[in-house]
């Protein structure tokens, strides 16, 4: 190789070094992209149906962005932090309930294999699920949690940068699509903004879908539980139409609270709240989803999977929250540019030759 080869691979690598180590700066100024997709699709669904300017139309998203804030800010999350509050205090309850019902079955389960006698299992009854004090641990874990989540100053920075990137990138979308597009040779530059538009498009409708997926899974939810005559409806209800934006991670982590609060009323109702939740979520799979988002983009539930976990590795937590907007993105480049601008050519190409 060359001088300038050997110089031209220094510096790929030194790039990619430097990406790395600025991962998390870039997927924060990736959430605030997707923030600003949602005011503009917003803002533009304002515009359309109006008639107004695009500021007129901004200025009323905004305007009922703060109303929708401040009336959950007031009315509902208050409650909500309440009725949680006691959800986690019945989790170690719950905990020593399962644990004696498992001890239980299995003591059952050993008396059939082996005889009113034997204790063959006993090691896995009284080492494997004994009194470790499970419950005090996951009150103290409970407890660091909510500690975790007062310690709010770097989040809260952070958060108000997402913000102000987010509103700055609403106000002139065009401007900052055009700084993107000029860092891509001139050549490439006409059809590197239709893929960007493109990637905003299956943005929106992800989540619009996602939005109105939530809150059909949130409301169902509360239906149901409130027909089992299970506790803390609002809560849970409300956790579950939240955690459902994570697929596969979330409807399962939902599923721990309702269960937890009906266990200590009685076991056959953590049944029902599992079967509820089951069958809500595959409604939510095969009917409100496929209904909601005919025009989005396909992701295979094991690529889905795949982009939670290679996100969470890569990026933390928020790159969980965020695996599902980054898959689409990914998904729309990988079709666009990787297939059809240069596999598709090179197919031609070869096919010609």
């Amino acid at each position: 190789m060359k001088f300038g080869q050997w110089l031209g691979l220094v510096a790929l690598l030194a790039s990619l070094v430097l990406l790395w180590s600025l991962r998390q700066s870039l997927l924060h100024l990736f959430a605030a992209l997707v923030l600003a997709m949602a005011v503009c699709t917003l803002v533009g669904a304002i515009k359309q149906r109006l008639g107004c300017s695009r500021p007129q139309a901004l200025l009323l998203g905004l305007a009922l962005v703060t109303l929708v804030l401040t009336v959950l800010a007031t009315a509902v999350i208050p409650p909500f932090v309440d009725q949680f509050t006691q959800l986690l205090a019945k989790l170690p309850a719950a905990a020593s309930i399962l644990i004696e019902l498992v001890r239980n079955g299995l003591g059952q389960a050993s008396r059939m294999l082996y005889g009113s006698g034997a204790e063959n299992l006993a090691w896995l009854r009284n080492g494997l699920l004994g009194d470790s004090a499970i419950g005090p641990s996951l009150s103290g874990g409970a407890l660091r949690l909510l500690g975790l989540a007062g310690g709010v100053g770097a989040g809260l920075l952070q958060t108000l940068f997402v913000v102000a990137v987010a509103l700055m990138v609403a106000a002139q979308p065009a401007a900052y699509r055009e700084v993107a597009v000029l860092l891509v040779p001139s050549f490439y530059r006409r059809r590197f903004r239709q893929v960007l538009v493109q990637c905003g498009e299956a943005l929106s409708a992800w989540m619009g879908g996602v939005l109105i997926s939530s809150l059909c899974v949130g409301l169902l939810a509360a239906i149901g539980l409130s027909l089992l005559g299970v506790k803390l409806v609002a809560a849970n209800a409300l956790l579950a139409g939240l955690l459902n934006i994570i697929p596969n991670v979330g409807p399962t982590l939902s599923t721990i609270f309702p269960m937890s609060v009906a266990l200590l009323d009685a076991p056959w109702k953590a049944v029902a709240v599992l079967l509820l939740y089951v069958a809500v979520q595959n409604l939510e799979s095969y009917v409100i989803t496929p209904s909601v988002m005919h025009h989005q983009l396909r992701l295979l539930p094991g690529l889905t999977l795949t982009a939670q976990l290679v996100f969470t590795v890569v990026f933390g937590p928020l790159g969980l929250l965020l695996a599902l907007p980054l898959a689409v993105c990914v998904q729309v480049l990988v079709r666009e540019v990787l297939i059809h601008d240069i596999l598709d050519p090179w197919r031609r190409l070869r096919l010609e030759s």
